[in-house]
This record gives C-alpha cells, structure tokens and sequence, in this order.
C-alpha cells in the first residue's frame, strides 16, 4: 500500500517548539466561502463587452453599461458571500449593514436587462430578461441575513460591544493573514493559521457570555494588535533576507501567543461553570427555605 511521505522538513508539517507535535488542530480552520459558482459570473460580463466592439456606438455603450453592472454585482456578491459566512461563524453576530447578497442580483438583472436591449430592443424582452436573472441570481445564491444572531439573553448595548469587538478581533486576524502570506512559507502561514483557530475559540467563548469580554479585551485588541504589527514585520525581513533567525522568532512568539489564549479561554469556561454551579445552589437553597425538596440526584 502506498504511503505519503511526512518527514520532520516536509512543506506540510506542522511543528510545536523543539520538533514536537502540533499543538493545536485546526477546529475552527475556515473554508473560503467564494467558490466557483461565484467566480463564474464574471465570464458573462467579459463576453458582453467583447461582443460589444462591433456593434456601434450605442451597442457598445450599452454593452459595457451592462458588463460593468454584471462585474460589480459579481464583486458584490464575492463581498457578500464572505460576510455571509462571517455571520454563520459566529453565535453573536450583526445582520450585515449592506444586503450585498440582494444589491448583486438587482445589477445582474440590470446588466441582463441593458443586454437583452442591445440584442433585441425593446421594455418587455428587457423586463423579462432582467427579471429572469435577478431571479435566477437569488435562487442560486439566497439573500442576506436579515436579522441579528444570538440576542437571547443578552440586551443590544452588551450585544453590540461583543460584536464590535469581534470584529475588529477578525480584521487583525485577517491582517496577519495577508501578511504571512508576503513571507512566501508555508509553514509560517499553517502556523498563522492555527494560531487564528485558537484566537476564534476565545472569540467564540466571549459571544457566548459577554460578561467575560472585560477579561478578554485585551486580548481581542492589545494582543491581537501586537501580533499583526510583528507579523507584518517578519513578513518584510523574511521576504527579503530569507533570515532563519528572524523566522524562528516569529514562530515562538506565536507559540507563546497561542499558549495563552488557550490559556484565557480555559480560565474563562471554568469560571462560567463556576458561576452556574454558584447560582444553581443559591436557587437549590431558596428553595428548600420555602419548603420545596428537590431529590439532588
């Protein structure tokens, strides 16, 4: 039976400090949600226009009218997608301020609309086409959340705050990302990435109980910055220098970063079950003073 290769220098391993196994397996690790669907949309727009060269004046103008509707509704819905999938991530999330999903499919029915004009002029076939796209766009690719995620329990200032600060949490993450990946290593960037893994399941943790967001601040502001600035920095040197030293610098500070971030959302589930733990006996005791008996097993 063959056997993949999986030496100690191989371009997928990924290692802890000293050569050992890595820490932390990538629970969180996020597909990217723009797939090929997506990106095919931007093939009808190139064609318009191409089709559009010899048809005139007025056939040109409105085939690239309509092809730069269909290109910017296609980079909407991209937008869209992402976000999309941003919201499904998390438990406590924003409706998205701008329905990217929606305002795509208006402009691929736009485009479709001005296309259907050129070939066949006319408001009805332009109606109808427009229609037919916008309404296809939607079947295929749904519309936007229209509701915020996760208000149980929690009123909309606290709600906010959390959000607020997961995003801004996320754009830092996603600065390392694009950073990491000037350095042109693929075992910096699987590094990157666990150590995003480890950060979103703090994230996660704070969406569950805003109460632990004071504790965990620093951590989603101070510390998250400071790893973005001293990526991009690694980022610069390495891309230029190729300097080993520089690089394992840059790894064990990420292993110490993601020690404790581990660390902070192991404390903050443990002091979760503590105050459960402490309520459930205040209400056990209220209880049993005004003459219920509960059986505690």
């Amino acid at each position: 039976m063959a056997q993949r290769y999986g030496g100690k220098h191989s371009p997928g391993k990924k290692t802890g400090p000293q050569g050992s196994a890595p820490q932390q397996t990538y629970r969180n690790a996020q597909v990217d949600p723009v797939g090929m669907r997506a990106n095919v949309l931007f093939v009808p727009p190139a064609l318009l226009a191409l089709l559009s060269l010899n048809d005139g004046a007025a056939g040109l103008a409105l085939g690239l009218l309509g092809a730069g509707l269909w290109t910017g509704g296609a980079f909407l819905l991209r937008e869209g997608l992402k976000a999309e999938a941003a919201y499904a991530a998390r438990k406590v999330a924003r409706r998205p301020a701008l329905p990217r999903k929606i305002l795509a499919a208006l402009l691929a029915g736009a485009g479709a609309a001005l296309a259907a004009w050129k070939g066949e002029p006319g408001l009805l076939s332009a109606v109808i086409y427009g229609t037919a796209a916008a309404g296809l766009h939607l079947a295929a690719f749904g519309i936007d959340p229209l509701h915020d995620k996760g208000a149980e329990g929690t009123d909309t200032f606290q709600r906010s705050r959390v959000a607020r600060a997961v995003d801004e949490a996320e754009q830092n993450l996603a600065a390392m990302k694009d950073a990491a990946l000037r350095a042109r290593d693929r075992t910096v960037e699987a590094r990157v990435e666990q150590f995003q893994s480890v950060a979103r399941e703090l994230f996660r943790t704070v969406e569950e109980d805003p109460r632990d967001l004071t504790a965990a601040r620093k951590y989603l502001t101070v510390y998250l910055q400071g790893a973005r600035d001293a990526t991009v920095k690694f980022a610069d040197i390495y891309a230029r220098s190729q300097d080993a030293q520089a690089r394992e610098g840059y790894l064990a500070l990420l292993d110490d970063l993601e020690q404790n971030f581990a660390a902070r959302t192991r404390k903050m589930l443990v002091e979760d079950r503590t105050d459960l733990t402490i309520e459930i006996d205040v209400l056990r005791d209220r209880l049993q003073r005004e003459g219920v008996h509960l059986d505690r097993n």
